[in-house]
C-alpha cells in the first residue's frame, strides 16, 4: 500500500541545486504515492544541478497555492542562496510553518528557512558550513544526520539522505492523522 497517496509536495528548484539532495527526496515520496511538483521562477526552464543533472520547473512560484499542498522540500547546494531572495518562496515556507506542514531542508537549504524567519528556538541540523548562520538565526544546531523538530525535518548532507527521506515521509504521514 502506498502511504502517501493523495498527498502533494512542493519541491523548490533553482540552478546549482545539489543533485542528490533534490532528486532523492522527490523519488522517496513518489515511491510512497505522493505527487511532487517542481516549482521554480520560470515554468518549463531546465535548472541544472551542481553535477549537471537537470530539473524542469513544472510550475512558477506564482502558480502555487500552498493550501493545496501537504509539504515542501528545499534542496541544498547553492540554489538556496538564490531561492531565499524570492519573496514568494519565503512566503511558501512561512505558510507551511504556520500550518505545521512538513518542511524538509538539507545541507545549505537552511538559508531559506533563516530568511523566512522561522528558526528561532527550533532544533535543526545542516551542513556544518552554515552552523553559525543557523545559530545566529536562533536555531539550536545539532551535528546529527537528521533532526526532526515538530514539522521541520533537517539533514546535513547526501550521506544522510536515507534517514532524511524516511523522516520526511513519516512526517507527511503523521501530519495527515
Amino acid at each position: 500500500m502506498l502511504r502517501l497517496t493523495g498527498k502533494k509536495v512542493i519541491a523548490l528548484v533553482d540552478d546549482e541545486f545539489e543533485d542528490l539532495e533534490l532528486w532523492y527526496p522527490i523519488y522517496r515520496v513518489r515511491e510512497e504515492g505522493a505527487e511532487v511538483h517542481l516549482v521554480g521562477l520560470t515554468k518549463g526552464k531546465k535548472y541544472i544541478g551542481k553535477y549537471g543533472v537537470p530539473a524542469e520547473a513544472e510550475f512558477t512560484f506564482e502558480e502555487i497555492d500552498t493550501s493545496e499542498y501537504d509539504g515542501i522540500l528545499v534542496p541544498g547546494g547553492w540554489a538556496p542562496d538564490k531561492l531565499r531572495r524570492y519573496d514568494k518562496v519565503l512566503q511558501f515556507v512561512r505558510d507551511m510553518h504556520e500550518a505545521k506542514k512538513p518542511i524538509g531542508q538539507i545541507c545549505h537549504a537552511g538559508w531559506v528557512l533563516i530568511s523566512a524567519g522561522i528558526l528561532k528556538g527550533v532544533t535543526v541540523t545542516s551542513t556544518p558550513g552554515i552552523r553559525d548562520d543557523m545559530t545566529n538565526a536562533g536555531a539550536i544546531w545539532k551535528d546529527e544526520p537528521v533532526v526532526v523538530d515538530g514539522h521541520i525535518i533537517s539533514a546535513r548532507r547526501p550521506p544522510d539522505l536515507p534517514p532524511y527521506g524516511k523522516a520526511f515521509v513519516d512526517a507527511l504521514i503523521a501530519a495527515s492523522k
